[in-house]
């Protein structure tokens, strides 16, 4: 069960080693600027293995789960879905359902585990293998498996790091837990931090925030909801930049070494690439040969 490209690093492993009977995932969703239906990366993975679809419009109805149930599965294997599965469908096989969870449980329950360790400034993150049961991210843990966040991680970044680690650590687990060796041990439920879902306005830069957190929001938020603020009643998104030492009051276009930065509650932040609204995006230098006046702006 899964939906988005963080699903198929797993699924394609899954389709090498195991009978895979079965896909479930999102239905089709208008996309692009067509508005087309778009299939999901797993579907399209899946129907190009001919491997049979289920695409339920909500899963906890019973003729979904009674559709389930009509496929012998060994063990589900969910990997952002997007959809709360219900106890009786986790229940359904017979060594229940396994989630690849991006982040190192309890750290990071919730929708949005990788966007938090960056925005949080965490040294590592990981991917967690669990048996679900009817919580959020609270089932026992199986196995673990950390890397390091870099300095210049973005979420874009990070997100496919880890999925292909989800998918590597599914394979290498799945045996042991089959034959009884690996057993699920529970959470220490007083350490659980949680990520909830973003929010496009949350993209927002506030300039009163320290200059680390704002270059950290900003990998965080790449690519979405990406982060922006206002100059002269139009967008700009601050698309990647750099925490400079200095003073300047929060908001405001300063000149230095150069280029521009801008004064944030403590340090400064230089932006390295922007887009105005209605433009293209574009390296600073370029950016300020278009737009002089953008030193001394107070930014919004």
């Amino acid at each position: 069960m899964g939906t988005p490209e963080f699903a198929v690093p797993a699924l394609r492993r899954l389709i090498e080693r195991y009978e895979v009977i079965g896909v479930v995932t999102q239905p089709d969703r208008p996309a692009g600027r067509n508005r087309r239906l778009q299939e999901s990366p797993v579907k399209q993975v899946a129907v190009a293995a001919g491997i049979p679809v289920f695409q339920p419009e909500k899963l906890r109805r019973p003729e979904a789960i009674e559709r389930l149930r009509e496929w012998p599965a060994d063990v589900y294997v969910v990997a952002a879905f997007g959809q709360i599965l219900p106890q009786e469908v986790l229940d359904i096989p017979p060594f229940g359902s396994l989630n690849i969870h991006a982040s190192l449980l309890p750290r990071w329950r919730g929708a949005a585990p990788i966007n938090a360790a960056i925005l949080a400034g965490d040294r590592e993150t990981g991917i967690t293998i669990m048996k679900m049961d009817a919580g959020l991210d609270t089932g026992p843990i199986l196995t673990q498996r950390a890397i390091p966040i870099t300095g210049d991680e973005t979420a874009q970044t990070l997100h496919d790091k880890l999925a292909e680690l989800g998918g590597d650590l599914l394979i290498d687990t799945l045996p042991g837990y089959l034959s009884g060796e690996i057993v699920p041990q529970p959470q220490d439920n007083s350490r659980a931090t949680f990520a909830p879902r973003l929010k496009k306005e949350e993209g927002r830069i506030d300039w009163t925030k320290s200059a680390v957190e704002i270059e950290r929001m900003v990998r965080a938020f790449t690519p979405w909801p990406g982060t922006f603020t206002s100059w002269n009643g139009r967008q700009l998104k601050i698309l990647a930049g750099r925490v400079l030492e200095g003073t300047a009051a929060p908001g405001v276009v300063v000149a230095r070494d150069g280029s521009a930065a801008i004064g944030t509650g403590s340090g400064l932040f230089a932006p390295d690439r922007v887009q105005l609204e209605g433009k293209s995006a574009t390296a600073i230098e370029d950016f300020l040969r278009g737009y002089p006046d953008f030193y001394n702006a107070s930014l919004g």
